[in-house]
């Protein structure tokens, strides 16, 4: 899952469905494991089979149009109801980079950053506008740039801007989780806790 981020471009795996709770992407019968490793199989786990396993073929997910996919793009509202991790732990799990809507749960948000998926808010507008790319034209690729923090649909051409943490940019960027970025720190936290210690 932990993978460092540039600029990811990619088609997109198109969910228009709002107020996607945690429950819908990681069925709270799966939350057993402690491991984040297969939980990308269980994604959206009700929605992509019928009660004896069998794949449901309307669900964008079993679409071999979308297969290679690297970013979800989401209805308003996407992550909220539970806190539970394991929603972003499936996310990572089966491939997914990048997640565009137009509003996050909170908590959810964070979760996702926290597993290296890049939460990114846009307007309704622009939403919509890559909705109906992606409709058009299933093939539709989306360029995703973290340093400049951006977004471009590439079948208009239009860009938005998106605000991230500047901390857990530099993170992403480096590919580091909390317990890395306090590795790489080490030496200039000792130096700080001494030069305090001798101002006291």
């Amino acid at each position: 899952m932990r993978q460092k981020f540039n600029v990811i471009t990619s088609a997109c795996v198109p969910l228009p469905i709002e107020n996607v709770d945690t429950d819908q992407i990681i069925p709270a019968r799966f939350l057993k494991a402690t491991s984040k490793e297969g939980f990308g199989q269980n994604l959206f786990r009700d929605w992509r089979y019928d009660k004896e396993g069998r794949p449901i073929s309307s669900f964008v997910l079993n679409d071999p149009a979308y297969s290679g996919a690297v970013i979800l793009v989401a209805g308003r509202n996407f992550g909220s109801g539970s806190s539970r991790e394991h929603a972003a732990w499936a996310i990572a799990d089966y491939g997914f980079r990048v997640v565009i809507s137009s509003f996050f749960a909170d908590i959810h948000k964070q979760n996702e950053l926290n597993n290296f998926v890049l939460p990114v808010q846009v307007s309704e507008d622009f939403l919509s506008e890559i909705f109906q790319s992606i409709h058009n034209n299933p093939n539709t690729q989306i360029k995703v740039d973290l340093p400049q923090q951006t977004v471009t649909n590439l079948a208009t051409g239009h860009s938005e801007h998106f605000d991230i943490n500047a901390y857990k940019k530099h993170c992403l960027l480096e590919g580091l989780d909390d317990i890395d970025f306090l590795v790489q720190n080490h030496e200039k936290t000792v130096a700080w806790e001494q030069q305090n210690r001798q101002l006291s």
